[in-house]
């Protein structure tokens, strides 16, 4: 087992951040990866380890409790440091249980406290760790950087130490103060001439062959974007209205102190007005502004001054929808003196935000070579950051069109924008313009010019007559062809009939019915496909697994559960899952009886006999299937048990209840349903589907549309 200590070359270089971005870059290479802290620096009201914390809630890891600095002072101070390090020792033990590799997270230096260097070093020595260092480019000087990483190296050997594998530079372009600035006072800094290819030229200590710069991460205002109760908790500010407050994020801050007219430009999504409290004209700008669908952070009032009820009352449909409204006693002035020391870490809470960072930061980073250099091995299991990573990297190469009918809803056009910048696919939006353009405009969207914008006035009869020719058999005709054509899930559907976009993803506000019929209807199934099915990808914290079918097939057959198990397994194995397939009942093996057992029991006999290829077994309970002790009891014969990775439910009564249980009551991401034996790939979405679903859902679709 290998470990690496990250140690900062000073404070405020996000080193928290950086250690879990390399611990999710890791666990996407598939590597067996564990996290240690091993002494806790607590600040503050903080009660708890951030690092371990957030590690704990978002993943399957479950890192020892670090000792608290004041504690290990007071040891170092009675001149027993080797009982720290035995201690040290013992929480990095309970900590790597099985891991290939431990990520050591270490101590930030702190002004005239020289035993942090110390210690870091002592740590680093006693668990025989490599050492990555962390050093944050920010505003200062290419020299004064280099000076400070060299400063940092001397501690650990130095820069030819074969210890001291290299530096991540954070924070590149990051502004001088703090993170929440007036939008008049933002500065673009520009640092886009810094990459790894030429960044020994800026910085010399690069230019030694064994110091290498591992990762170069530029500073992003959308990352550090606190939410608006998070502004309202450090400003200990009155709520009036809370609307979003828990989910509404602040990009930007206007002092609002000019006429309505002069501050327009800045109501857009993510501002957080500030001003006194006797600004009807700003309360009532703002709520036309959010009743037009701008996301407002909301409105901070100073000088404990607040607008009248009947005001508030008139502007009823903006607090509907979501505008929230603060309000504290100091005036403007001190209140933006305040906001601008606002501290950019993120909070323990925010684990949307600290998955962001993560990703973020997992993508800057040399990982590759980290773990070649480590001589690292990718571990068998699929982890859900890993299967995630694959998905886009396999949409990236197979470079697809995926045309949305649903061009015009706000979350579909931000997952076009999402896909076009991470160039996930090449999105075809059928929609108005105008429209699209306006909704993405005041949501703070920006239209990537790879995405394709069609009217769907503009191309409806030229698909007119190959309608006709799919569905004369049903007799339609040309006048009602116009008429179908005029559902934009069945535009969409002709587009991938006639080959001219490579799938279709559609859901969002439409049903399962109007998304599957048009396809079943003009792509067909495929000659080998009895039936069109459904899975769902479900990210549990360890390990990726698929169910099926939970949303298309209400009572299939022993037949068609059988062809669902095949296409499922198939589907697994496509996507890098290896197939151990359970087909789930009420009963395990011959302890049962009744028609719905009989039904699993033959549709695992013909799922057998047709792919004896397949490792396959039924009827299997789903704890039997699944827990492995279970296993040991009620089917210990059985090469599926206890390890299955595809599970097919016996109708959708049973499996749309079953993934919706998991899903929710263990907080899980899925991503599905994908449909399965169409000719052509199209695919479903929830209503409730969140943006990453969409975008997920599309590079599943890029990958169904490249030949497996």
């Amino acid at each position: 087992m290998k470990s690496i200590f990250v140690a900062p070359t000073s404070s405020s270089t996000g080193l928290t951040s950086v250690c879990l971005g390399l611990v999710r870059a890791l666990d996407q290479l598939g590597v067996s990866v564990a996290f240690c802290k091993p002494i806790a620096q607590l600040t503050g009201s903080n009660k708890i380890d951030q690092s371990t914390f957030i590690l704990k809630q978002t993943t399957s890891l479950n890192p020892c409790e670090p000792i608290a600095l004041d504690y290990a002072q007071n040891l170092m101070s009675q001149g027993k440091e080797d009982r720290l390090m035995e201690e040290i020792v013992s929480i990095f033990s309970e900590s790597s249980h099985g891991a290939d590799v431990v990520i050591i997270e270490g101590l930030v230096p702190v002004n005239n406290e020289n035993y942090i260097d110390r210690l870091n070093s002592a740590i680093a020595n006693t668990l025989n760790s490599d050492v990555i260092l962390v050093a944050a480019k920010k505003y200062r000087t290419y020299a004064g950087l280099n000076q400070r990483i060299e400063m940092t190296a001397s501690l650990f050997g130095g820069a030819y130490s074969k210890k001291l594998l290299g530096c991540i530079i954070n924070k590149i372009g990051a502004p001088e103060d703090g993170q929440l600035q007036a939008m008049d006072d933002i500065q673009e800094i520009d640092e886009s001439q810094l990459t790894l290819d030429n960044i020994s030229n800026h910085l010399s200590i690069f230019k030694k062959k064994t110091f290498r710069c591992l990762g170069l991460i530029y500073w992003n205002a959308e990352l550090i974007s606190p939410r608006t109760i998070d502004v309202s908790n450090y400003l200990k500010a009155s709520i009036i209205h809370a609307g979003n407050i828990q989910t509404q994020r602040v990009n930007t801050i206007t002092l609002a102190a000019r006429t309505v007219p002069n501050i327009l430009h800045t109501l857009l999504p993510g501002t957080l007005l500030v001003t006194p409290g006797d600004r009807e004209d700003i309360l009532l700008a703002a709520s036309l502004a959010v009743a037009n669908g701008v996301p407002l952070a909301g409105i901070l009032f100073t000088g404990d001054l607040l607008p009248e009820q009947k005001l508030l009352d008139l502007c009823k449909i903006a607090l509907d929808n979501g505008l929230t409204i603060l309000s504290t006693p100091s005036n403007t002035y001190v209140t933006a003196q305040i906001l601008n020391k606002m501290p950019s870490e993120v909070p323990s809470d925010d684990f949307e935000r600290m998955d962001s960072v993560m990703e973020s930061v997992a993508d800057s980073l040399d990982v590759n070579w980290i773990s070649d250099h480590s001589k690292l091995t990718a571990d068998t299991r699929l982890s859900p950051p890993a299967f995630r990573y694959a998905l886009v990297q396999r949409a990236k190469a197979a470079n697809k069109r995926i045309v949305l009918p649903e061009g015009e809803e706000p979350r579909t056009i931000q997952a076009a924008c999402i896909c076009a910048q991470k160039q996930i696919a090449r999105c075809v939006l059928l929609g108005r313009k105008s429209e699209i353009e306006r909704i993405a405009q005041s949501h703070g969207y920006e239209i990537d010019n790879n995405i394709e914008i069609i009217n769907p006035e503009d191309i409806q009869k030229q698909y007119v007559a190959g309608l006709v020719e799919r569905r004369k058999h049903k007799g339609v005709t040309s006048q009602m062809a116009e008429s179908y054509l005029e559902d934009n899930v069945v535009l969409g559907t002709m587009m991938l009939a006639q080959n001219e976009v490579d799938g279709l993803v559609s859901g969002a506000i439409h049903t399962t019915a109007n998304t599957i019929r048009p396809a079943l209807q003009l792509i067909k199934t495929k000659p080998d496909a009895a039936l069109v099915s459904s899975i769902f990808f479900m990210l549990l914290p360890e390990q990726v697994l698929v169910y099926g079918d939970c949303a298309v097939n209400p009572d299939p057959t022993s037949e068609e559960l059988a062809d669902i198990a095949i296409q499922s397994g198939d589907s697994a194995r496509a996507f890098g899952i290896e197939p151990k397939i359970a087909m789930i009942s009420y009963s395990t093996g011959k302890s049962g009886t009744g028609s719905d057992v009989e039904k699993v029991r033959e549709a695992t006999r013909i799922a057998k006999e047709k792919r004896p290829d397949l490792l396959i077994d039924g009827p299997l309970q789903y704890d039997a299937a699944s827990v492995a002790n279970v296993a040991k009891t009620k089917a210990p014969d059985s090469l599926v048990a206890g390890q299955a990775t595809v599970f097919i439910f016996p109708d959708l009564n049973t499996g749309n209840t079953t993934y919706k249980a998991v899903q929710r009551s263990a907080n899980l991401v899925s991503i599905g349903p994908m449909l399965q034996g169409l000719n052509k790939p199209v695919n479903d979405l929830s209503r409730g589907a969140l943006v990453d679903d969409i975008v997920y859902t599309i590079a599943l679709t890029a990958i169904q549309a490249n030949p497996m």
